[in-house]
């Protein structure tokens, strides 16, 4: 356990160490001076060029989002035709069929909002010409989308009165070709050296220890994996993800990817605080993150490391604690720890079967991607605590008796039902979803057309219904992970889900930054004696307990239904 400690401890500490100076340099690059990346300009021009792009030129947030939503309507598109006849394009040397419609539906909308929530297994449900040229490309994209919506809002905040909140061509390009793409580079190395494929080559086979005669996937994997992890995408080459011997072969790959996928969203915190001159308010805001994170993953390891009541019961020793759906080689304290981050930051990758943790660490990870805004996915999660800060400044208003005001700029009526309808969406789109869930479960059992929900559980009763909240929570959040004992792979989850996934991206995206450029657009009223101060400590309470209460008010009662419930069950 000592062990596994100082592991979880050694990642962490990397992660910072790695996470501050990317900070800085996100800041000054998106800010448009001098860094050492800047020799990637010939290859930005030629791309501006070819696509016929003027990248400096300024957009209010209407024009930006219009850009934003305009390029991926237009992957959707191409990405699902693709997906429908991969069985007959090139670099399919295993053979694989083409996708189903309402699969591809759920896969593309999926991929393009950086949820990679897989209903198929990366085996067989898609080709390497597929994996590469739409789900790895889409990794780049959807991470730079979330990423450039992000710079936006910076900007928009970091001047006094304006109505140019950045060009989103320029946001998005240097999203990639200065952050994602050589980052990965780096990772895919680390990987391929250590084992990862990294080839265009088919299935192998090799003799098992048993004298089995076994065929083994393989494929370019490395680079996929790589830019799954740092763009917080999470979709993996391989069905099992990252609890694959060949997509994480060791415990160095371990670390290299729990670090890989939280560096970004760490470091795009602290660059909001660098890039608005205000240092003081990203490391607030990064404090309250980090101590929400460690409220969800102290638990957890408690859980986890405490073994299973039943099988002690038994008296089977549970030294390692609760081995279910582990790997030997990691151990249950590291998977408890990417169990946490995965959903804290909107990765979803897994190192271990979440459907197996026990029922504490499932109320931990559905609590994760229901706040989705400690640190959150790649550029989303800045934006996702903002709408709380806007929120928390309007009810600091109300008690103080001040017309509330956040960076210099008054916040109104307009401001505040935005962030309240974002606010309301999320607990919407996933207790209606779960409502729904459950009413077609019961009532059609049988119907064929939804491939007969009394085949959708392996586990009905407590941690069905999880399973269930789940998989729309997973969706709602971009994330993607899934308790697995649920078939998904069917016309309801498809479209379910898939409806669940493009409002649950788009929207609250679309909400802070229009709330950015509506502020921005106002008088600047410079600070005061009687200004709210929201870099100090005691406006980050505030807003975390907003979070907490807005968000327990919000769920409590699935939660009730599900973990909670299956947790005293099963000590019963």
């Amino acid at each position: 356990m000592n062990t596994e400690l100082s592991g979880v401890i050694a990642s962490f500490i990397i992660t910072l160490l790695i996470a501050i100076p990317l900070g800085k340099y996100l800041a000054k690059m998106f800010a448009g001076e001098r860094v050492w990346t800047d020799f990637m300009k010939p290859l930005e021009t030629g791309i501006y060029k070819l696509s016929g792009i003027s990248p400096n030129q300024p957009m209010d947030w209407k024009q930006f989002l219009k850009a934003m939503l305009m390029i991926n309507s237009l992957w959707l598109v191409y990405g699902f035709f693709v997906l429908i006849y991969q069985d007959k394009l090139p670099l399919n040397p295993d053979g694989n069929p083409g996708m189903t419609p309402d699969l591809a539906f759920n896969t593309i909308l999926s991929f393009v909002a950086n949820c990679n929530l897989q209903h198929y297994s990366g085996e067989s449900g898609v080709t390497y010409l597929t994996q590469h040229f739409i789900l790895m490309f889409l990794h780049f994209t959807s991470a730079a989308t979330g990423i450039a919506c992000a710079v936006a809002v910076f900007k928009a905040l970091r001047d006094k009165t304006t109505t140019d909140v950045g060009n989103f061509w320029n946001y998005f390009v240097r999203s990639v070709t200065r952050l994602l793409l050589p980052l990965s580079i780096i990772v895919a190395l680390i990987l391929t050296f250590n084992g990862t494929p990294a080839s265009y080559a088919g299935k192998d086979q090799f003799i098992s220890l048993q004298g089995d005669t076994v065929h083994v996937s393989r494929g370019p994997a490395a680079q996929m994996i790589a830019i799954k992890h740092l763009g917080t995408n999470g979709g993996g080459w391989f069905g099992a993800n990252s609890s694959h011997p060949l997509e994480n072969p060791n415990y160095l790959t371990n670390i290299t990817e729990i670090v890989s996928q939280m560096i970004v969203p760490m470091a795009m915190v602290l660059a909001f605080g660098y890039f608005i001159r205000r240092k003081k308010l990203g490391w607030v805001i990064f404090g309250v993150m980090t101590i929400g994170t460690l409220m969800l993953m102290i638990p957890s390891f408690s859980s986890e490391l405490g073994g299973n009541p039943a099988i002690a019961k038994m008296g089977v020793s549970q030294s390692a604690g609760a081995m279910e759906g582990k790997e030997v080689r990691i151990g249950a304290m590291a998977t408890a720890y990417w169990s946490t981050l995965t959903t804290v930051v909107s990765t979803g990758s897994v190192n271990g079967m979440h459907d197996s943790t026990m029922p504490l660490t499932g109320l931990w990870q559905l609590l994760a991607m229901m706040i989705n805004s400690f640190f959150g996915g790649c550029g989303v999660g800045v934006l996702n605590y903002l709408i709380y800060v806007i929120i928390a400044v309007f009810i600091s208003g109300l008690m103080v008796g001040r017309t509330p005001e956040f960076l210099g700029h008054k916040v109104e009526a307009r401001e505040v039902k935005i962030a309240a309808l974002i606010t309301l969406l999320s607990p919407f789109l996933i207790l209606a979803g779960t409502a729904i869930s459950a009413y077609v479960f019961n009532h059609y059992g049988t119907a064929d057309w939804a491939v007969k929900p009394s085949s959708w559980l392996n586990n009905p009763g407590y941690h069905g219904f999880s399973e269930m909240l789940y998989e729309n929570t997973s969706s709602n959040a971009n994330n993607g992970s899934g308790f697995e004992g649920l078939g998904d792979n069917n016309i309801f989850w498809n479209v379910l889900t898939g409806l669940v996934i493009i409002l649950g991206r788009f929207l609250p995206i679309i909400g802070p930054v229009a709330i950015a450029g509506l502020l921005a657009q106002k008088k600047y009223i410079p600070e005061s004696a009687g200004t709210l101060k929201t870099d100090t400590v005691t406006f980050g309470v505030m807003t975390f307990a907003v979070i907490i209460v807005l968000n327990a008010l919000s769920y409590f009662p699935a939660l009730v239904l599900g973990p909670i419930a299956e947790y005293f069950s099963m000590l019963k």
